[in-house]
């Protein structure tokens, strides 16, 4: 099945609609689950992210984080390149009030604003980020070109795209152990701590169906973006994104 098929409830409302509503359900959960799920692995996947727009964009000026979550990403890259300005846009106020107070914790409320926004028609104006990253959201789309079309319009002539998001590890043992981990521990532990029947055994669900590898990389290719790569991470199980706009474009 298509991931833009598989919805967190499995009801009649569109995907967007029924994301929201489990991202506001989980927010208060989030952060702790995160680094249980990986076992803190995610802080070394957003670090190598980092680390490749700042040897790769010269002092980048604007960045936008679609589906910014809780802010992790935009709070890394906030401290990491202090010459930036980062918008976070995400479908879930509650994601975004938890991003809101960890960024004023962290002293960056005055560098990271977080605006209530589909990633589908994000609420920037066209062309005005240098880098738009996105990490662990894409599978979460109901329409991922549409996705990709809209970070491209977002883009500068030259600005690049990088998405980090979760994938299946290959190999045998790596695999069974990977779909014993996620299709077992995880939907039982997301029960007990965010209360939220679903969202834990949609995670799983969602990262099978997602376009992985070149794959991905080609629907990056479809919306207009050249030089893409995948590089797999941690035995293949988040795999770091890239693409760039042209310079020109016609």
């Amino acid at each position: 099945m298509e991931v833009e098929k598989i919805t967190p409830y499995g009801d009649a409302r569109g995907k967007g609609e029924q994301v929201e509503e489990m991202f506001d359900s989980i927010a208060p959960a989030y952060d702790f689950m995160n680094r249980a799920m990986t076992l803190g692995i995610d802080r070394l996947w957003r670090r190598r992210a980092v680390r490749f727009i700042g040897r790769t964009v010269p002092a980048p000026r604007h960045i936008v984080d679609v589906a910014t979550g809780t802010g992790d990403l935009a709070i890394a890259m906030a401290r990491a390149l202090p010459q930036a300005r980062i918008t976070g846009i995400d479908l879930s106020e509650g994601m975004l009030a938890v991003g809101r107070r960890k960024a004023a914790d962290a002293g960056l409320d005055g560098r990271i604003s977080f605006e209530k926004g589909d990633g589908l028609a994000l609420p920037v104006v066209d062309g005005s980020a240098d880098v738009v990253t996105i990490a662990y959201g894409i599978r979460n789309f109901a329409d991922i070109p549409g996705g990709y079309r809209s970070m491209f319009r977002a883009l500068r002539p030259g600005g690049i795209l990088v998405v980090l998001e979760l994938s299946t590890p290959r190999g045998f043992v790596a695999g069974a152990l990977y779909r014993l981990y996620t299709r077992t521990l995880i939907p039982l532990v997301g029960r007990l701590v965010s209360k939220d029947s679903r969202a834990y055994s949609y995670l799983p669900e969602s990262i099978a169906a997602v376009a992985q590898g070149n794959a991905m990389t080609a629907l990056m290719e479809q919306a207009g973006f050249t030089a893409c790569s995948a590089r797999a991470m941690t035995f293949g199980s988040c795999t770091l994104y890239i693409g760039k706009k042209p310079d020109i474009t016609f």
